[in-house]
């Protein structure tokens, strides 16, 4: 078994890191990126470890070739895009440093890797309908999975004083399709939901970090689903010493980040503070699931993606958005009585 990584200060922050917490923090998609920043090979192979690939496994270096071999086909039938040898021939973790280099070879490698996403994306979601399993066994696997990871945290002392993980209630659903009319069911993206509390905000990019290095690479962050009106990312880089020096490498300007996120939750009150994001969390089937599946699903490889919630927030902050009018149960007060005004006379009346 691999170990976990350990937490990473502030000071200790690379330009991999803070790209990944900023993406993370805006919602953004690698798609956009011209470039990735991984300093060396043990970097890059924490990251591929982190998407359920071990680069030492015979089989899961065949799936990746398969993949890759997959995305060069595509370029090159329909862009007439060139894939020079010396590129074609490199394993995943070769092409995540020739991303992080600089002239063409990296642009074609980040090309590759693009395509790549996109590919082993949609065969792990095909993968997951063709499996005769149950979505109670799927969120097993999902919650076993951030348990060792968080626990390997806890146990490490770690700056964390509350996790709390969860699967929505179906009541939970019910009040959540009625009070919301331009959300179907498949919309609700935190049937699987994790909290983390740290000790001081100061904590938060320290701990967003674990979990990208641990649970979420940055790349299955879901792009336009992630809230943050916690720390307003530019000028808290600003004030960090050790990030402020990365800040004139990052690949977006920092006025895209505009202040904070807007929370788009009419019942939500304005005062709420939270680091909120929506990840595919990548997870490896059980072999005894997989020796079981349809003979369709034996060309998709061994990794699912479950759609999961993640919110991260510090002490004074949790404190404060329990008190008053943006406490949760001030929250579910507001919601319920949408959904007796919707179910008495309806949406396009007033109350």
């Amino acid at each position: 078994m691999v170990s976990l990584p350990e937490l990473r200060t502030l000071s200790d922050f690379t330009l991999a890191d803070l790209e990944g917490i900023r993406v993370l923090l805006r919602g953004g998609s690698v798609v956009d990126w011209h470039r990735l920043n991984f300093v060396d090979e043990a970097e890059a192979e924490t990251f591929v470890r982190a998407q359920e690939i071990d680069p030492d496994d015979e089989g899961d270096a065949a799936r990746t070739e398969q993949v890759k071999e997959a995305a060069i086909d595509y370029l090159r039938r329909h862009f007439a895009f060139p894939v020079p040898k010396p590129v074609a021939n490199k394993d995943l973790v070769g092409l995540l440093m020739l991303a992080s280099s600089k002239g063409h070879r990296q642009i074609c490698a980040c090309a590759i890797l693009k395509v790549m996403h996109i590919i082993h994306h949609l065969e792990a979601r095909e993968l997951l309908f063709l499996l005769r399993t149950a979505d109670e066994e799927v969120f097993q696997w999902v919650e076993q999975k951030v348990y060792r990871v968080m626990a390997g945290a806890l146990a490490n002392d770690f700056p964390i004083l509350e996790f709390i993980g969860g699967r929505k209630k179906t009541d939970s659903l019910y009040t959540k399709l009625l009070s919301k009319p331009d959300v179907s069911a498949s919309q609700i993206y935190d049937k699987v939901r994790f909290r983390i509390v740290t000790r001081t905000v100061d904590d938060v990019f320290p701990v967003l970090n674990y979990v990208q290095r641990c649970l979420v690479p940055f790349n299955f962050v879901i792009p336009g689903q992630s809230t943050n009106t916690l720390i307003r990312f530019h000028s808290y880089c600003q004030s960090e010493p050790a990030l402020a020096k990365l800040v004139p490498d990052l690949q977006l300007p920092l006025d895209v980040e505009d202040g904070l996120s807007a929370i788009d939750n009419r019942f939500t009150a304005p005062s709420y503070r939270i680091v909120h994001f929506i990840a595919d969390v990548p997870v490896r089937v059980p072999d005894k699931v997989l020796a079981n599946a349809p003979l369709a699903t034996s060309k998709l490889g061994h990794t699912i993606f479950v759609q999961t919630e993640f919110q991260v927030l510090d002490r004074q902050t949790d404190e404060n958005n329990e008190a008053g009018d943006a406490s949760h149960r001030a929250y579910k007060e507001r919601q319920k009585l949408a959904v007796m005004h919707r179910l008495k006379v309806g949406r396009f009346t007033k109350p």
